[in-house]
């Protein structure tokens, strides 16, 4: 069922929002040459309590999962899409990182991710962040009343077909309020004018993942959760919880 917030509601998830906005910040400045993934985990935890906030990804399992998740953000390193887990993994200069963090806050969720890359950028990764970039702007311009999701999608897959990158088409965005995960699906390309009619208060998280190559395929890695290309090239994702109003998208997962 989708779910049709107030404002008063809105505001309750701007707040949640901010909350994750400080997460990302707080790992992408800790995030270096050396650091394990398990110590960018440690370091959201702490930004999450500090705000008195629960985390919506940890012990959460999905139909396709074989555990619970076991960490409070996601950290994908270079083939790793989404849902990368963190552990033991020191960062090299060079690598591609993808961290996905989200927050409960008086009962409401945000959701929001972010690719950088640590050291030293190849050119390459450096386009392919800033389209995934330039994919999310295209998507969040769109989410207007009066549009529809089709809208949304396709916005999002001429910028990354426009650049021959491949993108993550059995994953995409999601409507999010009291759980993570609501109704409406958000598909990263589709056609203009199809699905649900976009109205005031409806809150969307819009993800695009891109991927270099052009190829769309993908392979799940042992662990059973992570999503990586299937050719071994790099990924980038980029994430936020957007309010459709009537004054126009309203970003919720800013700083």
């Amino acid at each position: 069922m989708v779910e049709i917030k107030t404002d008063g509601e809105l505001e309750a998830m701007r707040e949640a929002g901010r909350v994750v906005a400080h997460a990302l910040a707080a790992v992408r400045e800790a995030a270096d040459v050396g650091v394990a993934l398990k110590e960018l985990d440690e370091v959201a935890r702490g930004v999450l309590e500090r705000a008195g906030a629960t985390s919506p990804f940890l012990g959460y399992r999905p139909s396709f999962a074989p555990v619970p998740f076991p960490a409070v953000i996601c950290a994908s390193v270079n083939d790793a899409i989404v849902h990368g887990i963190p552990d033991g993994y020191r960062l090299r200069d060079g690598d591609l990182v993808s961290i996905d963090c989200g927050a409960v806050l008086d009962g409401w969720a945000g959701d929001a991710a972010t690719s950088f890359v640590i050291g030293t950028a190849d050119p390459a990764d450096e386009a392919l962040i800033a389209t995934t970039r330039r994919a999310l702007e295209a998507g969040i311009a769109a989410a207007v009343p009066g549009n529809r999701i089709g809208d949304i999608s396709h916005a999002i897959g001429a910028v990354a077909r426009g650049a021959r990158y491949g993108m993550v088409t059995d994953f995409g965005g999601h409507g999010i309020g009291r759980s993570m995960h609501e109704d409406p699906h958000v598909p990263n390309q589709g056609l203009p004018g199809r699905g649900l009619r976009l109205r005031h208060g409806l809150v969307l998280a819009i993800e695009p993942m891109l991927i270099a190559g052009g190829l769309d395929e993908c392979r799940v890695a042992p662990d059973g959760w992570t999503l990586c290309t299937a050719t071994g090239t790099r990924a980038a994702h980029i994430e936020h919880t957007v309010a459709i109003t009537d004054d126009g998208p309203r970003i919720l997962t800013l700083p």
